[in-house]
């Protein structure tokens, strides 16, 4: 904001160096950059994310279907396992061995993970299956869709907005050097008649 401010500032200063108003300029194209492109670009990055994940929550929600799964019996020696997909992290999940139905019609028998706590023969739970009866992810919804583009929206503008800053430090540092290369070689011209009235004049 400093360099921004420069601009104006010194306009018409004397002691105004070329490198001065470069610096300053650069510094405010990033600001502008950081103002409408990094908005843009999370903007079209969220909107393409949603897109394609609420096209996905569309595809699972034909292709996966809720199925009412019939306890047989309990697995010998399966201790309650942590739900990792559970909001809270403790929904207690115990395997079992279970009957289903798949939407073809067809019926199934076998080693599933239920969301009983205590599962008893003859309980009832649901599963998610595929149209044939294989257990398959319960389906993405839209919510979480829409959390996920998002976050994508946000770190894309955010790694504009990296990309932009980065580039304008290595403009400046670049604009640096060659400043103190140049004060080197006045120096070293001016640098053997420092000193000595008259020298070289």
């Amino acid at each position: 904001m400093r360099a921004i401010s420069g601009l104006w500032r010194w306009r018409h200063n004397p002691l105004r160096r070329g490198t001065d108003l470069a610096e300053a300029w650069v510094a405010l194209v990033a600001l502008v950059l950081l103002l409408v492109a990094a908005p843009l670009s999370g903007a079209a990055v969220g909107a393409v994310t949603d897109d394609a994940l609420q096209q996905s929550v569309r595809d699972q929600h034909r292709a996966r279907h809720a199925v009412t799964a019939t306890v047989v019996r309990l697995l010998d020696g399966s201790a309650p396992e942590t739900d990792p997909e559970s909001i809270t992290g403790r929904g207690a999940r115990s395997r079992v061995v279970a009957d289903w139905p798949a939407p073809d019609g067809s019926s199934h028998r076998g080693q599933v993970m239920s969301g009983l706590k205590n599962p008893q023969p003859g309980d009832r739970f649901t599963l998610w299956t595929d149209d044939r009866g294989v257990i398959v992810a319960r389906p993405l919804d839209p919510a979480t869709a829409t959390t996920h583009s998002v976050l994508a929206g946000f770190g894309a503008a955010m790694l504009c907005a990296g990309l932009v800053e980065g580039l304008r430090r290595l403009i400046v540092r670049r604009m640096i050097r060659r400043r103190y290369a140049r004060w080197d070689q006045a120096w070293d011209r001016t640098g053997p008649d420092w000193g000595r009235t008259g020298t070289g004049s």
